[in-house]
């Protein structure tokens, strides 16, 4: 059997040094910082990242070069017979349909995993990829089985700050004026294909419990057949210095006895839409190689 390479893309939060540790390629997410192209974990760390968002620097997103995305795949293809390739969600950016049009040139070869995954649930998804692959599972079967659960995650985030939430277009300046003074936190929600407003709150604390009782619902709503972390993926996420978030991890493994929880950062991809310091929560139903 054909050799089955797994290929993501830096929106994973898996970095470069990760991904060859675990023996798969991770393509670098591109931003523009006051016009000057730069390459997320290349020519861009998650520090240098921030620093430039808190000196007022714009920052854009864009997707990979078309070039780009099939020099990495052609490269991949010189040593494997197929490659599953893992982008961050189509709901939240044009590179996963980009991806989608290009693989149709590579006769079967390429299959695009569009299962609307980022961050900590992307990860997981690649893990599963390389698991399914080392079982036996050609290329399109993975693809088959990670979309089958596209709709099977959660993500609930809280800012720190409305500053780029206003920035971005997401509220407008007398609502974030109005949220700033009466400390309002919104929490925001990706499942599938949208990053919508999902609850207003007052405060961190009661940010921080309505991520967490929402959580234990959904997964008591949704998920009734899960016997715990063998069914679903838990994370505790985090936007800015890692240092600053390790409170939330202990938050979130309280909430969770038992669970494996760990921190992860969240998608520079999102982070610039939402600032430093954000708190969120991931779930993820989790797929087994049989």
């Amino acid at each position: 059997m054909s050799k089955i390479a797994v290929v993501t893309d830096s929106n994973s939060g898996i970095t470069q040094a990760q991904g060859r540790e675990m023996g798969i390629r991770v393509l670098p997410m591109p931003f523009y910082i006051n016009d000057e192209l730069f390459f997320e974990d290349v020519t861009l760390s998650q520090g240098e990242f921030y620093q430039r968002l808190a000196e007022g620097a714009d920052v854009k997103t864009t997707q990979p070069s078309p070039g780009d995305v099939t020099a990495l795949w052609d490269q991949v293809l010189e040593e494997a017979g197929e490659l599953v390739y893992l982008p961050m969600s189509s709901g939240l950016s044009s590179s996963c349909d980009t991806a989608i049009m290009l693989a149709q040139d590579y006769g079967g070869r390429v299959q695009v995993v569009n299962n609307q995954r980022i961050a900590a649930t992307l990860r997981h998804s690649v893990e599963e990829a390389i698991a399914l692959a080392a079982a036996g599972k050609g290329a399109r079967e993975i693809r088959d089985i990670l979309e089958a659960v596209k709709f099977d995650s959660d993500i609930y985030i809280t800012v720190d700050t409305l500053k780029y939430l206003k920035k971005g277009g997401r509220l407008t300046p007398a609502a974030a004026a109005i949220g700033t003074v009466l400390n309002l936190k919104p929490v925001l929600r990706i499942k599938g294909e949208k990053l919508d407003a999902f609850a207003k709150t007052r405060g961190w604390k009661a940010a921080k419990k309505t991520m967490l009782d929402t959580i234990q619902e959904v997964i008591r709503r949704d998920f009734p057949e899960c016997r715990g972390p063998e069914d679903l993926y838990l994370d505790a996420v985090y936007s800015g210095a890692r240092e600053d978030a390790l409170d939330w991890l202990e938050e979130v493994q309280a909430a969770f006895p038992g669970w494996p929880v760990q921190l992860e950062p969240l998608s520079l991809s999102v982070s610039c839409h939402i600032g430093p310091g954000a708190r969120a929560i991931t779930l993820a139903k989790a797929v087994r190689p049989d």
